[in-house]
């Protein structure tokens, strides 16, 4: 972090929630300009290189192109694929996974009706896929993988040693990110006016929180940027600082801003005389810390506080090693 930072304290993220997977996190105070460049920075990676899952095939007995229409069943094939890479999914492990839509019921079929092993999720379960009419059925077979930004369909090019001659591939859309957008404001600590306050608005499918999505695009920000000093050498270092320096700075003077908190011992303790007691509770006396800063001349202003009242308190503070203040 630059040393300025020391000066204007660590940057706060406030996170806004707008909704189910819909955020917008405040970062400030930042140096003027690294608004701009921390904000740019994590759109770009998010746009990128986010990790998702999606549907990359399609498998329906008897059908071998997406421009069929399957009998009672109101879309076309095409017009399901099309539905179903609205998918959000997410699923354990890096290889194909292979889950099956089924349903004779007559009305609308939607996400929920798909049938999923353990480790797959189906984060939008009231995605409409497709109406199944009078007499209709549909049983089909979706190939799911993981992988990163837009993958075309390799259609008729079924090159692959093994590969499923029936299989249908879709364009994939991997990134479960469906908005970013980040503006920058003038924000001030102190004196110091020109400083940034970075807004970064998020929004996913649900596979992906946006808290997650953010940090998955710090660290790789992070991880390209460290090639650039892999032997971390310190270049001026009195301009450099990090964040536990700050954050320590930061929590020492919060401790010491803190009103420091008087122990409390009851005066009760000292085993007073009635009367002398009453005179020093009435006067708001009431613990012996607050005794001790008393003067001989302040007790004696007190009501019903006499010479033999004085010399009683002395004595007893006397025995626990204590005494009250000196005069001025």
């Amino acid at each position: 972090m630059h040393i300025i930072q020391e000066e204007i304290g660590l940057p706060k993220i406030v996170e806004n929630k707008m909704g189910d997977f819909h955020s917008t996190f405040t970062i400030s105070p930042l140096p003027q300009g690294y608004g701009t460049t921390l904000g740019n920075g994590l759109r770009r990676v998010m746009l990128s290189s986010l990790p998702g899952a999606a549907v990359t095939g399609i498998k329906v007995k008897g059908v071998t192109h997406e421009y069929a229409v399957l009998k009672g069943i109101k879309d076309s094939v095409l017009d399901m694929m099309l539905n179903l890479k609205q998918l959000a999914l997410t699923m354990e492990g890096n290889e194909p996974v292979m889950i099956t839509l089924k349903s004779k019921k007559t009305g609308p079929v939607t996400a929920k009706d798909i049938e999923t092993p353990t480790g797959v999720t189906v984060h939008n379960p009231d995605l409409h896929i497709t109406t199944i009419e009078k007499g209709g059925s549909i049983e089909m077979q979706l190939r799911i993988e993981k992988g990163v930004g837009y993958r075309a369909a390799l259609i008729g090019k079924k090159t692959d040693e093994g590969a499923d001659a029936e299989m249908i591939d879709v364009d994939a859309v991997f990134s479960p990110l469906k908005k970013i957008h980040f503006g920058t404001e003038a924000t001030r600590v102190g004196q110091k006016t020109d400083l940034d306050k970075l807004q970064l608005e998020i929004k996913t499918n649900g596979s992906l929180s946006p808290q997650d999505a953010m940090r998955f695009a710090a660290g790789v920000l992070e991880s390209y940027f460290n090639i650039f000093n892999r032997d971390e050498e310190q270049v001026e270092p009195e301009f450099m600082s990090d964040f536990e320096k700050i954050a320590a700075k930061a929590k020492e003077e919060e401790e010491s801003s803190k009103p420091k908190q008087e122990s409390y011992t009851p005066i009760e303790i000292l085993g007073l005389s009635p009367r002398t007691l009453n005179a020093l509770i009435n006067g708001e006396i009431g613990s012996i810390e607050q005794l001790t800063k008393c003067s001989e001349s302040k007790l004696a202003n007190l009501r019903g506080f006499g010479r033999k009242a004085l010399n009683e308190v002395k004595d007893a503070l006397d025995k626990r090693g204590l005494k009250m203040e000196e005069e001025e």
